[in-house]
């Protein structure tokens, strides 16, 4: 059996509070969950520092990656080897987000070969076992909560990473060349505990400018949406 790895990165305030979580399902049927935070981050950088401990500390050997972060999958496939040629750069010239998480990314998978990374989608929030687990590490991290992370059997774990959707593959990415900008799109912000929907970044800052406390992400599906209001403890 190849090593299974499931990762998930969350954030609170995109900057602010985040944290991460992978848990790795070994050969020998080991289950290791790792996990961290960092008290001013952004969802990107945990979503890589998630792959990057899957990647580091997975035992050698084929490894099956199940992530729900389509910038990283992406980012590793398709405009990595760009970035790297053109002097980390991306597609407008502009130097590229989170180099640093990169090039670790990079070195942890290059340590690896000749095994390859087999890089699959798992859309989060969707009732996969891993990937809600992991989520579950994250969200944990970013309140500063320390998780009890489990090590031992599959026998003794308490969620079946076995059970995985039937189609993984990555979905079109909004992401136009490596670069950090999507179109469309909206904002949802949390203010007194109270949430709310904007069309417009005028119509959200006039809610949150000045106020203390307040919070406020640009989103761009429903589930996005979701994902920030649970972070920020809202849902």
């Amino acid at each position: 059996m190849d090593t299974i790895a499931f990762t998930d990165g969350a954030c609170s305030g995109n900057p602010g509070p985040g944290g991460w979580g992978t848990v790795i399902l070994a050969p020998d049927g080991t289950v290791t969950e790792l996990g961290g935070g960092e008290p001013r981050t952004t969802n990107n950088r945990m979503e890589l520092c998630a792959v990057i401990a899957a990647v580091e500390k997975a035992p050698a050997g084929p490894l099956k990656l199940y992530a729900d972060s389509t910038y990283v999958i992406t980012g590793f496939r398709e405009w990595l080897r760009g970035w790297k040629r053109r002097g980390w750069v991306n597609f407008e010239g502009k130097p590229v987000a989170n180099r640093d998480l990169w090039e670790k990314l990079d070195a942890a998978a290059a340590a690896r070969l000749p095994s390859a990374i087999d890089w699959h989608y798992v859309r989060g929030h969707t009732g996969s076992p891993g990937n809600e687990r992991c989520d579950e590490i994250a969200v944990a991290f970013s309140k500063s909560l320390r998780a009890e992370l489990y090590r031992g059997p599959v026998a003794g774990y308490a969620h079946d990473l076995l059970d995985i959707p039937k189609d993984t593959s990555v979905p079109k990415n909004d992401f136009k060349h490596g670069g950090s900008k999507r179109a469309g799109g909206f904002y949802v912000s949390l203010l007194a505990g109270k949430a709310e929907r904007h069309q417009t970044w005028a119509e959200c800052q006039a809610r949150v400018s000045g106020r203390s406390g307040a919070k406020f992400k640009k989103v761009f599906t429903p589930e996005e949406e979701r994902d920030a209001l649970r972070g920020w403890g809202a849902v």
